[in-house]
């Protein structure tokens, strides 16, 4: 059992390292042609359906690059297909999802005060989600509603706003966080191997063959790779939300991701337009910063909106973490919480050393990991995982009031 559980762990690893690399080359690539299209010069001297060039330098030399709208007039020798780096980030983001969450679906998918349900109908939901999620948005794109670019992008965010409710009511929050990342991811990594490279072998037969192509499998795979654009940093996001419980923890999650997703927005608008050479609106930083500033403060999010009491209100203030009277009611909630993981040898099924190094045996501990438990398991529910050990709110509460009256005594 111990051998196992030590090869899974490293198999996640491996899984992990993987799809970060793997997600380096997609996101590379796809950064870089949209700088490189948004970035392309229309000359005189072009030939015959060249649309733009461009002069870059790099690595001690100089590239100089045309893009055909269409095509060239006689097909190259070579191509250079930019499709595998799509393929192995979304098998490899899926190769983890199965591991992490599937593999330990009790511990990380499912939270039973949230949705009781059993593992396989969780691992059901999940499967059926990111399938439904191509198939709905697919359906739009090809949709009277596809020919407006930004009407369908408007469209898009709202079902990804309800999405962002409706995974934060089937799954813990981190679990879903992480499966926003992969419903996103897998409408992304879709249209690369259902819609863009399917068009564009159509436009190299019909090269190969003589005949002239049809711009629009040009002008629909451009209207999916700019989706993608968009959609690329809220991804990123939510892949590392993962170590952030205050982004996924708390009350107000699904509003967080909401946010999370203009941010990506505001980001991409600011480089597509530089890379456009049209200007650098500085105001989509400020909107961004914003937006940031929001979504930290609903991580915390006033009582008034929440119904909570003031935590601080709930015990006095004390000088130090392990010295307060109401000490031991924290030592004993955390033993009967958190020990069986953070504990020199866990007693929780699978787990076979403490998560992260971080043991809560003795008054020390405790005391030296305050700030970690308050975030974790005070000011957010990511721990205990899916709640696992059924701490109750007024416990949360307790752990709050504990950290916060002693920062207070601390200042005093």
């Amino acid at each position: 059992m111990y051998e196992y559980a030590i090869a899974w762990e490293w198999l996640a690893f491996a899984a992990r390292w993987f799809h970060v690399i793997t997600a380096i080359a997609w996101i590379g690539s796809s950064f870089y042609f949209i700088a490189l299209d948004l970035g392309l010069v229309k000359r005189p001297h072009l030939p015959p359906g060249a649309y733009g060039e461009e002069w870059q330098v790099h690595g001690g030399g100089f590239y100089h690059i045309q893009k055909y709208l269409v095509a060239p007039a006689q097909m190259p020798e070579h191509l250079t297909w930019f499709k595998y780096e799509s393929y192995f980030t979304w098998i490899s983001g899926f190769l983890m999802l199965c591991i992490v969450y599937y593999g330990g679906a009790d511990l990380f998918l499912i939270d039973r005060h949230v949705l009781d349900i059993s593992p396989s109908v969780a691992i059901l939901i999940s499967l059926g989600s990111l399938a439904l999620g191509w198939v709905v948005y697919d359906l739009l794109c090809k949709s009277p509603l596809g020919r407006n670019t930004w009407g369908l992008m408007a469209v898009l965010y709202i079902v990804l706003v309800f999405m962002s409710w409706g995974y934060t009511q089937l799954f813990t929050g981190r679990a879903a966080f992480l499966h926003l990342g992969a419903f996103t991811a897998t409408i992304m990594s879709a249209n690369v191997f259902m819609i863009i490279i399917p068009n564009q072998k159509i436009v190299v037969a019909d090269l190969i063959a003589g005949r002239v192509p049809d711009p629009k499998y040009g002008q629909v795979a451009k209207q999916r790779s700019l989706h993608n654009n968009y959609l690329t940093l809220p991804v990123i996001f939510f892949m590392l939300s993962n170590h952030y419980p205050l982004s996924f923890g708390t009350q107000f999650n699904w509003v967080i991701a909401a946010l999370v997703f203009l941010m990506g927005v505001t980001i991409r608008h600011w480089f597509n337009t530089t890379h456009a050479r049209k200007g650098r609106p500085t105001w989509t930083w400020i909107v961004t910063v914003i937006l940031f500033i929001l979504i930290m403060w609903l991580s915390t999010v006033p009582k008034l909106l929440t119904g909570e009491t003031d935590a601080a209100a709930v015990a006095p203030a004390f000088q130090q973490f392990a010295g307060d009277p109401h000490f031991p009611a924290v030592k004993q909630l955390i033993s009967t919480r958190c020990s069986m993981c953070h504990a020199a040898e866990p007693v929780y099924e699978g787990i076979v050393r403490p998560p992260n190094g971080v043991m809560l045996e003795n008054d020390a501990e405790i005391a030296a990991h305050a700030r970690e438990i308050y975030i974790q398991a005070g000011r957010s529910h990511a721990m205990p995982p899916g709640n696992i050990t059924d701490i109750t709110p007024d416990e949360r509460k307790l752990l709050v009031a504990w950290f916060e009256s002693a920062v207070e005594g601390k200042k005093q």
